[in-house]
């Protein structure tokens, strides 16, 4: 069993920036692919961005790239999500996922079989 929790969610003007955090924990919680997904009021949850168990291998939403990074700290168990250039857009749940022990960076939410209970992100126009 694996058990993350995520943290760092708020509210932010249009512009700036956050950072989440996701700390794994429980058994291979530390070296499985991980990624963030959100959802929206109203809306599917999607795909946000994932990384390799090592770090080695990342992918991005088209919606995110060059604003979002994706990182880890495997001596730490924790996964990070840099937000910049935040826009209203951004704006929903914030969930982080583990798919299996050296997983990939997988995009597609069926992959992941943990997930955190979410934190909330608001950007204000």
């Amino acid at each position: 069993q694996v058990q993350l929790v995520e943290s760092g969610g708020g509210l932010v003007q249009a512009g700036g920036s956050l950072r989440l955090s996701c700390a794994a924990s429980g058994r291979t919680g530390g070296s499985s692919g991980m990624g963030w997904f959100r959802q929206a009021p109203g809306k599917e949850r999607e795909f946000v961005a994932a990384i390799n168990w090592s770090g080695g291998s990342t992918s991005y939403a088209d919606s995110v790239k060059g604003r979002f990074t994706i990182s880890r700290d495997n001596s730490k168990n924790t996964v990070y999500l840099q937000m910049n250039s935040l826009k209203p857009e951004d704006t929903a749940v914030y969930y982080c996922a583990a798919n299996r022990p050296h997983g990939s960076s997988s995009t597609e939410s069926l992959a992941y079989r943990y997930w955190g209970q979410g934190t909330q992100v608001t950007v204000s126009s």
